[in-house]
């Protein structure tokens, strides 16, 4: 389980990054979509995006040497890339679908703890198909809904987010 974890967590940083490093202009560009909602909402920048990725890539760079997985430097690599940026759009679809059933930026929604996971090891399965069993996939979903809602309330305590989910 220590190596799923490892696999998954350029994932989480790249996830959890845009609260520290977000803010400035919208993903968007402040556009609506046909229904006259906003496509993805104020709270998805440019910025916090790429720092995301950034923070992830790095993290992926780092467990390269920290910690190498059994599929080998370079798969580990790319499959933490794709983890990353997987992690930021499934954030930013779970934000368009939201906004598609009209929930209201911060309002809770089961697709806000899993979107950025699936989507990150939908993305990352070409790079480390070995790395998906059964076993340790459950365990990914699980721990990922756990530690969202924890980092969530920390961060809803710390000042960092207006809501605690």
């Amino acid at each position: 389980m220590v190596a799923a974890l490892a696999f998954v967590l350029p994932c989480y940083v790249a996830n959890a990054a845009p609260v520290l490093l977000g803010g400035g202009a919208p993903l968007d560009f402040g556009a609506k979509w046909g229904d006259g909602k906003p496509i993805f909402g104020k709270t998805k920048t440019m910025r916090g995006f790429a720092g995301g990725v950034a923070a992830g890539t790095l993290a992926a760079g780092i467990l390269v040497y920290a910690y190498p997985l059994a599929i080998g430097a370079h798969a580990q690599m790319l499959s933490g890339i794709a983890l990353s940026f997987g992690a930021l759009i499934g954030d930013v679809l779970g934000s368009f679908i939201k906004r598609r059933m009209r929930l209201g930026e911060g309002e809770p929604f089961l697709l806000d703890q899993l979107d950025f996971v699936l989507v990150g090891l939908l993305l990352a399965y070409p790079f480390a198909a070995s790395m998906y069993d059964a076993g340790a996939i459950v365990f990914i979903l699980i721990l990922t809904y756990l530690l969202h809602i924890a980092a969530n309330f920390a961060a809803n305590r710390l000042g960092l987010k207006s809501v605690p989910w």
